[in-house]
């Protein structure tokens, strides 16, 4: 596995496991952007991992999977709804209110379970070519 491509896959890593902290101790909006960022991270190591050259500057996970030719509606539907959380969990006026006061656990944990469907896919997608 290439080096960059660990470093990626390390730190998606460590944003779910900071996402699941950040869900335990109640702060949703930021267990919820995390989610996003793991996920993000796990796609964009992917990428890497499979075109061998830097992933897309951007923060859109539908587009990731475009670009990699990743399809299925599970995955599909999980990237559409993580996507807007980059920027809805940090920003009043994208929000339309304060993000901290607009998540509950049950949108956390909906949030994480899907950053943890692309994460496992990607995980198997890394692993699968016996480079790593």
């Amino acid at each position: 596995m290439r080096e960059e491509v660990r470093r990626l896959w390390l730190q998606a890593l460590e944003d779910l496991r900071t996402s699941e902290i950040l869900l335990e101790v109640g702060r949703y909006y930021a267990s919820v952007f995390f989610a996003e960022q793991a996920a993000e991270k796990a796609l964009k190591a992917l990428y890497i991992h499979v075109k061998g050259e830097p992933s897309p500057k951007t923060h859109n996970l539908v587009e990731l999977l475009e670009v990699l030719g990743i399809g299925g509606e599970d995955l599909v539907d999980a990237a559409m709804d993580l996507t807007p959380e980059y920027i809805v969990t940090r920003y009043p006026d994208a929000a339309s209110g304060v993000p901290a006061s607009l998540y509950n656990e049950r949108m956390a944990r909906e949030h994480l379970e899907k950053a943890k469907l692309i994460i496992d896919f990607c995980r198997k997608s890394l692993e699968g070519d016996g480079d790593g």
